[in-house]
Parts: C-alpha cells; structure tokens; sequence
C-alpha cells in the first residue's frame, strides 16, 4: 500500500489536573518580600530593620515538613531577619542574597534527585518570573507584581504576609492526602 506522506497523529499526552501537580510536589520554596511579608521594609531611628511574618504561614511550612516536602528559601535581599525567621521554622535550605533564583532551583532539584515538576514555588515579583515559570506549581499572592500573576498557575486570594503561603501550603497537603 503506498504511503500517503501523512503520518498518524499521537495524541498529546494528558495534561494533570491541579491535583496530580500538586500530589507530585517534593520541595516547596519561597520568596519573602511580598511573599511571607506584606512587602513593606521597615526602619527604626536607630537603622534597626524589622519585617512582619505571618504564624499561619510559619505553621504552613511546618506542615509540609512534617508531610516530608523539603521547604526551601529563595530571596534577593540578605538580612539576619530573614536567618532568623528560616531558623525558627527549621527551613533547611535558606539561599539569600539570589538574583538568580532558577540556578538556586536547578541547584536544589540536582542536590536532592528532583525534577523541577516536583516543585513549588512561590513568588510575587519580576525577580520571580523565570523561576514561576519553570517549576511544576507556581503561585503568586494576589496582590502580586502584574509580571508575575500572568506567569503563575495560581494566583492566591490572600496576599502577601497575609496568609498566602499557608493557602499554598493547604492546597499542596489537600492534594497529597488523597493520593
């Protein structure tokens, strides 16, 4: 039989639902600014700089690592501050100081046998796009840089430092009880 010059046409595979990405998540990683704060810097008289940590957010994290998700931060800025609150919550990888936030990722995913499809990442900024844009899960709170809430696949109804990473954290939980 002659050949036609058409080849058969294979089906794209199918793509997950919200819930199968979010059952295959191994690490979680955040940004701050913005993200785990309001985004607002504050100063005393004296220099001082204070941040404000949402506990629901900390309890999130918590969470996911007792469910055995590896919780990793990501920042562009480098404070004690930020050391400070990584300790408290015992986030065992902090990388400050990052402007390139994909290599740190690429980094994690290589170090601890992962695919960048078993990640989650959080973020609400312009310094975050490439990274939103190559994990398996991205989200951004929802009073997030325009950039960065066109990239994401979910934009969350809690801003930043408001419970953002906790409503991430839920989802992500959520989906791997009912695996």
């Amino acid at each position: 039989m002659p050949s036609t010059g058409r080849r058969k046409k294979t089906p794209p595979a199918p793509r997950l639902s919200l819930q199968g990405i979010l059952r295959r998540i191994r690490l979680f990683a955040t940004d701050v600014d913005g993200v785990l704060t309001d985004a607002g810097m504050y100063y005393s008289e004296s220099g001082d700089e204070w941040k404000k940590f949402n506990t629901r957010d900390g309890m999130g994290i918590k969470l996911l690592q007792k469910a055995g998700v590896l919780t990793a931060i990501i920042t562009q800025e480098s404070t004690k501050i930020v050391m400070r609150r990584a300790q408290k919550l015992a986030i065992p990888e902090v990388h400050q100081g990052v402007y390139d936030k994909l290599s740190v990722l690429h980094d994690l995913v290589a170090r601890h046998g992962l695919t960048m499809e078993q990640v989650a990442y959080i973020g609400d900024d312009v310094n975050d796009v490439q990274a939103l844009g190559a994990v398996g899960f991205s989200a951004a709170p929802a009073d997030g840089m325009p950039p960065a809430l066109k990239t994401v696949r979910y934009v969350c109804k809690q801003k930043g430092g408001e419970g953002a990473v906790r409503e991430v954290a839920d989802l992500i939980l959520s989906a791997q009880r009912t695996r």
